[in-house]
């Protein structure tokens, strides 16, 4: 856990206003996770963009880099371009909540901000759900879409209920 304290944004001595942070994200960094890794050779750097209000903390995380993927058609590994950004209101309570989608509450007595988990989420959303190359070829496509299991129109036929049928006579009626 104190390998995450690399990824602490402290506030606490800030003026307020725009502020800027840079982090770059490796191999390391997603090992802190207890996750297995869709993706291999992360060169990532995070963006932070602080502002700072005298009651509230606006950040935008923008992550831009590279990732290796393994093509699903192929198997070869090919380098996948991240970018993405996410929005997020940090405000100050009682204790820590992230039940909120786009806003966080932090304890008052905190001094900084982790955005380790955030940059996390960044770039796993990030990777697409379907790897495919950029260098797969149409002949490829055709010979996969060849061979793909094709979908039957044949309606399987079952007996009907006839405590269903009366049911379905009545609807009829009406």
């Amino acid at each position: 856990m104190d390998k995450l304290r690399n990824y602490d944004v402290s506030f606490s001595g800030l003026n307020t206003g725009k502020h800027e942070f840079r982090f770059e994200i490796d191999k390391e960094f997603f090992q802190l996770f207890d996750t297995e890794q869709e993706f291999t050779n992360p060169k990532i750097t995070a963006e932070v963009f602080l502002e700072k209000h005298s009651t509230f903390l606006e950040f935008e995380i923008k992550v831009n880099g590279t990732v290796e993927l393994v093509c699903d058609i192929t198997n070869e590994n090919f380098d996948h371009p991240i970018e993405n950004q996410i929005k997020v209101l940090v405000k100050f309570g009682e204790e820590y909540d992230d039940s909120e989608e786009d806003v966080i509450t932090i304890p008052t007595s905190d001094h900084a901000f982790n955005i380790a988990q955030l940059t996390y989420e960044n770039v796993a959303l990030s990777i697409p759900m379907k790897k495919i190359s950029p260098n797969v070829s149409q002949e490829d496509l055709e010979i996969l879409e060849k061979f793909s299991p094709k979908e039957t129109e044949k309606e399987e036929e079952h007996e009907s209920d006839p405590r269903w049928d009366a049911l379905k006579n009545l609807k009829n009626k009406n």
